[in-house]
């Protein structure tokens, strides 16, 4: 019989969660709850021991996970099942990873092969000298691919590749300034192949190659799309069309072609280790019990920030530059997954849902946001990421200094410092995570990446919501379209008033 979740959320928030300090009273603690996990990049270090988590608190989210059909949504996701139920959808990324349906990892495998032939033509110099590559989308179909660029091709690559996403002109140019159209190649990634701000900017850089003297520029132009035939009829030769199945939702697409610029970087075969950390993080997903599940634990860490300690932010920081973006990458991941106030089957979830997650670089942000971190009002869980061998050739000094910091940072956040001057005293007791590995390369970010889907999955299951929509983000593009179709009458005065100060409408 399946226990009323809304008293077991209640027995949640009455645990008695003990300060950090005391939990480590456990010898067995460390050995819980941080676990180095093999991968084929190298190994990564999951260390949730700084956290709140501990044996009672569990045994009531395995509970919830219970109630909530846990096992079974995640096997729905797996075998390719319509878990995303308000669009009649699977959400079939694992497969694109060989993890999923047989006939979806077949159709998967199928669609890679077609791509790496293109990427090997363009590599041996079957369409001319390429030397860059200009990739243009938006959110999924472009952060995945920037973030993977930043961090794996600091030392050079096969093509450079500039990510364009914002309608802003500047970002265009920007990219356009950096390349030379001779040699330059177009990708345009949307899964619709409608999207604005994306349409527009592959309209203007087609007209950048045609200035620059290219005299075919729709042979420059490769197209990443679940629907092919819009890119066809859009003027893209169907030899330059990389499809991607509708089951692929945009932010879980960058296993799919919308990778193209990945692969265009470090080669295919840089890309299929990519491909092959992410599905070992699958196999860890999908094969341990949930017990003793590294996601299934950070996401238990999560709900009991969320829903038992009144936590409205989590915060990520990279202690390596290459994972710049990282804290960005998760910003959509998490908050336009799990950003919902209704459950799958559109009740009034009455729960908070995901928490804004922000975040930045260190060292960079110790000075600016770890004040309100140690000092501030606010608690908030924070998620550090390192990686032992740095990305550089520089005095070892600096990858010391570095991780020194990172790991001080946590030390200190759970530890703090009293003091009879209240601006110098810290509170501590403030929770952490640390995931640390051994190397950063294509298998060893792949795994960070699927880490996160799956770890943003559990949470979505345990409350009940339909992480692989996103409604939200329609209705003010709606209205952006209403207002450049010259419709723009009707709204508030402020708006109004805003549209002739700009000159628009009217």
């Amino acid at each position: 019989m399946t226990e009323p979740l809304a008293a077991l959320w209640a027995e949640l928030e009455a645990v008695d969660y003990p300060a950090l300090a005391d939990l480590f009273a456990d010898p067995d603690r460390l050995t819980r709850y941080a676990t180095t996990l093999g991968l084929p990049g190298g190994a990564i270090r999951f260390d949730w021991s700084k956290t709140h988590l501990h044996p009672a608190a569990e045994a009531i989210l395995v509970r919830i996970a219970e109630a909530q059909g846990f096992a079974e949504k995640r096997r729905q996701l797996i075998e390719g099942e319509p878990i995303n139920n308000t669009e009649g959808r699977a959400a079939e990324h694992t497969a694109q990873r060989g993890v999923g349906s047989a006939a979806s990892v077949v159709e998967a495998e199928a669609l890679h092969a077609r791509m790496e032939a293109l990427v090997e033509a363009i590599h041996e110099g079957l369409f001319g000298e390429v030397r860059s590559l200009i990739h243009i989308g938006i959110g999924g179909s472009a952060l995945g691919p920037a973030l993977a660029i930043d961090a794996l091709t600091r030392d050079g690559a096969r093509v450079a590749v500039h990510v364009v996403s914002n309608i802003d002109g500047c970002a265009l140019e920007a990219a356009c300034r950096a390349c030379d159209p001779a040699t330059t190649m177009i990708a345009i990634a949307s899964k619709t192949f409608t999207t604005t701000e994306t349409m527009v900017n592959a309209a203007s850089a087609l007209d950048w190659l045609r200035a620059g003297g290219v005299e075919d520029p729709y042979g420059r132009v490769i197209a990443l799309t679940a629907a092919p035939e819009k890119a066809v009829e859009w003027g893209v030769d169907d030899t330059r069309v990389l499809p991607f199945g509708e089951s692929v939702g945009g932010r879980y697409s960058l296993w799919s072609s919308i990778g193209f610029p990945i692969a265009m970087a470090l080669g295919f075969g840089g890309f299929a280790e990519f491909l092959a950390g992410a599905a070992a993080i699958d196999h860890h997903f999908v094969e341990t019990p949930i017990e003793s599940n590294l996601v299934v634990r950070a996401a238990f860490a999560d709900l009991i920030y969320t829903q038992a300690l009144g936590c409205q932010s989590r915060a990520v920081f990279a202690y390596d530059e290459r994972l710049a973006l990282f804290p960005d990458y998760l910003q959509q991941l998490e908050m336009e997954s799990n950003g919902k106030s209704v459950t799958a089957d559109g009740k009034p979830l009455g729960r908070p849902s995901a928490p804004v997650t922000w975040g930045g670089v260190g060292t960079d942000a110790q000075h600016a946001v770890f004040q309100l971190l140690h000092q501030g009002t606010h608690l908030i869980p924070v998620d550090f990421l390192a990686v032992k061998i740095p990305g550089h050739d520089l005095d070892p000094a600096h990858h010391q200094i570095l991780l020194s910091n990172c790991f001080a940072q946590g030390a200190a956040l759970m530890a703090g410092k009293a003091s009879d001057d209240g601006a110098r005293a810290y509170p501590g007791n403030r929770p952490s995570a640390t995931m640390l590995a051994d190397d950063l390369n294509p298998a060893t970010l792949g795994a960070l990446i699927a880490f996160h889907e799956h770890r943003t999955f559990v949470s979505a299951m345990m409350l009940g919501i339909n992480p692989f929509d996103q409604f939200g983000v329609e209705l003010g593009k709606a209205i952006a379209k209403q207002i450049d179709a010259g419709g723009g009458e009707g709204f508030d005065p402020s708006t109004e008033a805003l549209l002739a100060a700009a000159g628009i409408g009217g």
